[in-house]
């Protein structure tokens, strides 16, 4: 139950029949869905920088940060930066 919870499950069933796995949303393949740069991106997010701090690292506008931002957060399927960076970390994608 608690690594249901874990994984981010907001309500299961309990039966008399063993558990079929079911993946966590988001997280299978999440390494190759992303670009080297989404990744990047996502390891300056981790670090708790924001838009600017992270487009002036990688030499980008923040507007460009943004929008790869967008597209990780259709990828993984949140828009939340903490739930993208716990995503990206039990994938193992980022450190």
């Amino acid at each position: 139950m608690r690594a249901a919870l874990s994984a981010g499950v907001r309500c299961f069933l309990v039966s008399g029949r063993p558990a079929a796995v079911v993946p966590v949303p988001g997280a299978g393949g999440l390494a190759e869905r992303l670009s080297t740069r989404e990744v990047e991106v996502l390891q300056h997010v981790a670090n708790g920088r924001s838009n600017k701090e992270i487009g002036a690292a990688l030499g980008l506008s923040a507007l460009t940060v943004k929008s790869h931002l967008a597209r990780i957060a259709r990828k993984v399927g949140t828009g939340d930066r903490a739930e993208m960076v716990m995503l990206a970390l039990r994938a193992g994608v980022i450190a």
